[in-house]
């Protein structure tokens, strides 16, 4: 996959999940990237899974657990909630969503199999949430923990704002 076929990249100045790209190219890229890579590892990406992916892929907002299961329902798979537990338990083992603690749901990761400290910026207007890589051991956390020997080896941001649509809708 080169650069140009996915709309993923940290270096970019805007967050995966505000700008405007082709979503459905979008989806289709993420889709078939995780496919290759669970083909490649050996991991079982089965019907459940790939569908719960393929929903929060299709949104740029956080889903719960709930939200999802009406969804799988309404697809045509099963009704009950450890249907979907498991397949969100699976798809942030292996980094291919993450959990949004502060909404209690789950977002598509922006750069799945990608070792990556997550910052992600949630609209309190719309739920909408994008993700950026952040520096954990560059900033003050980072001093800090130096400061007292700690080793980070995990970080999540997590950030409540206004994303730029519900900004601009506002300012309408």
């Amino acid at each position: 996959m080169t650069s140009n076929d996915h709309a993923i990249n940290y270096d970019a100045k805007s967050p995966v999940g505000f700008e405007k790209h082709n979503h459905a190219q979008c989806v289709s890229h993420a889709l078939k990237a995780a496919e290759a890579r669970c083909s490649n590892e050996g991991l079982r990406l089965t019907p459940v899974r790939r569908k719960v992916l393929e929903l929060l892929l299709q949104e740029h907002r956080a889903l719960g657990a709930y939200a999802i299961l009406d969804l799988l329902r309404e697809a045509g798979f099963g009704s009950q909630p450890p249907v979907a537990y498991r397949a969100l338990d699976f798809l942030t083992e292996h980094g291919f969503a993450h959990k949004i603690e502060r909404l209690n749901a789950f977002v598509a990761c922006a750069s799945p199999g990608v070792n990556h400290s997550p910052a992600f910026m949630i609209c309190r207007l719309c739920d909408a949430v994008a993700e950026a890589q952040s520096a954990p051991s560059n900033g003050t956390l980072g001093e800090a923990a130096r400061a007292t020997g700690f080793q980070i080896e995990k970080t999540v941001v997590e950030a409540e704002g206004v994303c730029p649509a519900c900004s601009k809708q506002a300012e309408s």
